[in-house]
């Protein structure tokens, strides 16, 4: 055993890791985790409703060496909706506070498994960083195969994660910050607005796939969010997140996931576009086509919470 762990370490860099499957495995990480290319991030992020602090968490445990990546922090500061995506200047601005650089392999993981890393990993790849990779099964899948956990309350990750947020705010501001030492290059192709779900509708261009629950996408339940309307963007289809995971919230091999869009009539062979409640779980369908071949998949960022909130805005339901 430790021996093949010193053969892969000595092989190793972020470099010659393939970006074709966009996860690791908690052994590679450990195998890996101290080379000096490579980061780790905590993206835990929690619905409103659970009740719990991810930052909190952070302190009580992470992996070792890992930064802390604010989900709700590393946002858009000029709408009202949840996490948008920030600006490529403030993007790169709040990632330079952090200490990461284009040149560095990033792993993101959290607290669930496989939910809210899912998202920064998306982030990253719109502002042009491919070398990211999630945490196949993330904290609970590491700590289960007894790997050690770290413990910080003042820790230099606490003082950046509030860097990172400070840089953010300054750029919408129009405040200068410090040096920037992280290039963005945006990929448009993999964020959609609401104009171009709008326009999808019609012209179909993409296949439109929701990743909440299905009595959420019915109508049947209603929104967490206050002032949604319920059900979905005519002509999407369901495939609830958790579809792509087993149950110890680890991403299925690539004939599982296949199933999941072939019982719904999805085909791999037209382009997709993914939403959810507020644009972190559509990033695990992402995920989970990306295993698939499929990499260049948009997200619309506003996802429902967005689409549910117009008056205009058509809804379906099923009854």
């Amino acid at each position: 055993m430790a021996s093949s762990a010193i053969e892969t370490r000595t092989s190793f860099s972020t470099q010659s890791l393939s970006s074709s499957d966009p996860v690791v495995s908690v052994d590679w990480l450990h195998a890996n985790l101290r080379e000096p290319d490579m980061k780790v991030l905590d993206a835990s992020w929690y619905m409103p409703n659970e009740q719990r602090n991810p930052i909190q968490e952070y302190q009580v445990a992470h992996l070792p060496g890992a930064l802390f990546f604010d989900v709700d922090g590393i946002v858009d500061r000029t709408t009202k909706l949840p996490h948008m995506l920030p600006s490529e200047e403030a993007f790169a601005a709040a990632v330079s506070a952090l200490g990461i650089q284009n040149n560095d392999g990033l792993v993101v993981y959290d607290g669930k498994g496989i939910f809210s890393a899912a998202r920064v990993w998306w982030m990253f790849r719109v502002f042009g960083h491919d070398r990211i990779w999630v945490l196949d099964g993330g904290l609970p899948r590491w700590r289960a195969s007894g790997y050690d956990v770290e413990s910080s309350a003042s820790s230099d990750a606490i003082l950046k994660a509030s860097a990172a947020s400070e840089a953010i705010e300054k750029v919408y501001l129009g405040q200068t910050v410090g040096p920037v030492t992280f290039q963005t290059k945006f990929q448009p192709h993999l964020v959609w607005t609401i104009d171009q779900v709008r326009r999808n509708i019609e012209e179909k261009t993409h296949q439109h796939i929701d990743a909440r629950s299905k009595p959420r996408f019915d109508g049947a339940a209603p929104e967490p969010r206050k002032g949604i309307r319920s059900g979905h963007v005519p002509g999407s289809k369901c495939i609830p997140f958790p579809q792509m995971l087993d149950a110890s919230q680890t991403l299925l091999p690539a004939d599982e996931i296949k199933k999941r869009f072939d019982e719904e009539g999805i085909s791999l062979e037209r382009p997709v576009v993914t939403s959810c409640g507020t644009g972190v779980t559509a990033c695990v369908l992402a995920l989970g086509l990306h295993r698939l071949g499929k990499p260049e998949v948009p997200v619309y960022d506003g996802s429902w919470t967005e689409w549910g909130e117009q008056s205009d805005t058509p809804v379906e339901t099923s009854s």
